[in-house]
């Protein structure tokens, strides 16, 4: 390309990227006036659209749940404004304009902004001074996008356990691991209602990923193997079958993934009563419930070595390549594991993990790895207690920059 030249490919990022500009401008802010902006210890920032919410939702009770500091949720889009009012009883502010954002941001005082993933405006919320800045994601799993080079765009990134910041270590050149904070997982914390009747039946659950937003990220099973394993596990004598699903499995963009989930929908239709489909219930009232997980590399998976470390795992692996399946996801090591190889003879693999569990030990071991204190509800301690301490040390240093800035050279 000649010097001074603009690509069409360019010019075609620069034009979308200002359409979506100009409307991000275009909606009014709302929940709050800004002479009259309420204030509170701590701004949850989510500025996506609705269909990412499971990423903010599963927050939300750790944070209502709170009494001695108070949360606002923060959003940039009106779709999400206008869903996640009746999902929270804690109040939330639609602020589509980054000007709006920085004066509501000064005024409301906030001492602590909170992220759960790492959507583009973050940076726009970066921008202020006065908070730590705080990254927490929205759950704790393998997959390649519980890492990524913009964890140094915060104060601090908030993880599970030891698993986490080996990950960080092994992924991230040039970051600093202080910047890391051990506070295990405060949702498994959380008294979350069963959606099964009791049953003296065995439960086998079947929980695939979706496909992500790129073949990196994509860990789904639902294209390769997932009639084969519903076929199989509906056909074990004495158990009832549980499919829940991601949410964005429901609404793949991949045709393959909609015609096999449609498929297996269509297998628990015709297979009996007891089985279920339940694409909204909250996976972490199943889980425990569950006497043999069937999943994929993703946070359901570390979800239930933490809450049924009794119930053995069937982790399946797309690449068929065992070697990185243990290199990039260390629990796999714990599970038998569904890959080319073994999925002809995934009856048999079934039958045999509900029969004989061989791995009880090493997931164990592993669960101590992925969530280090593995005691029930010390999570939430632990995450409540890192936020004041995170809010008193940059309280703190501000302090002292302001005391510098006032005595002078």
């Amino acid at each position: 390309m000649k010097p001074g030249k603009v690509s069409v490919f360019a010019k075609r990022a620069a034009r979308g990227l200002s359409r979506r500009l100009r409307a991000f401008g275009q909606v009014e802010p709302d929940g709050f006036d800004l002479d009259a902006v309420p204030t509170a210890d701590i701004a949850l920032y989510f500025a996506d659209q609705p269909a990412k919410l499971y990423q903010l939702t599963q927050w939300l009770p750790v944070f209502e749940n709170q009494i001695d500091m108070r949360t606002i949720v923060v959003v940039r889009n009106l779709e999400t404004y206008n869903e996640l009012r009746a999902l929270t009883s804690l109040q939330v502010l639609l602020v589509p304009r980054y000007e709006i954002l920085m004066a509501l941001y000064d005024r409301a005082d906030f001492h602590a902004v909170i992220y759960v993933n790492n959507g583009w405006t973050n940076f726009q919320s970066l921008s202020f001074q006065q908070a730590v800045h705080i990254h927490v994601n929205h759950g704790e799993s393998d997959k390649i996008c519980m890492v990524s080079n913009q964890a140094k765009a915060y104060d601090k990134v908030f993880v599970a356990g030891q698993a986490a910041i080996d990950r960080h270590a092994a992924a991230i050149a040039w970051f600093d691991s202080s910047h890391l904070v051990t506070v295990g997982r405060p949702q498994l914390d959380l008294e979350v209602a069963s959606p099964l009747a009791k049953s003296e039946l065995k439960t086998i659950t079947y929980a695939p990923t979706w496909e992500g937003e790129d073949e990196a990220n994509n860990y789904t099973s639902v294209d390769l193997y997932g009639p084969q394993i519903m076929q199989a596990a509906l056909s074990v004598p004495d158990a009832r079958v549980v499919y829940k699903p991601h949410p964005r499995v429901v609404v793949s963009a991949d045709s393959v993934i909609r015609a096999n989930h449609k498929v297996i929908v269509s297998l628990i239709a015709a297979a009996g009563a007891q089985h279920l489909y339940l694409p909204t219930a909250d996976i972490l009232g199943i889980l425990p419930e569950t006497d043999l997980l069937i999943a994929d590399v993703s946070s359901v998976t570390l979800d239930h070595l933490y809450l049924a470390p009794d119930s053995p795992i069937l982790l399946t692996d797309r690449r068929s390549d065992s070697n990185q399946l243990h290199a990039d996801s260390p629990v796999s090591a714990a599970c038998a594991v569904i890959d080319q190889s073994s999925i002809t003879g995934i009856n048999n693999l079934i039958m045999t993990n509900l029969d004989t569990d061989t791995h009880r030990s090493d997931r164990e071991s592993m669960r101590s790895y992925y969530f280090s204190d593995t005691e029930q509800e010390s999570s939430t301690g632990a995450f409540w207690s890192a936020i004041t301490t995170e809010i008193a040390a940059h309280d703190a240093a501000l302090q002292g920059i302001q005391r510098v800035r006032q005595v002078g050279p």
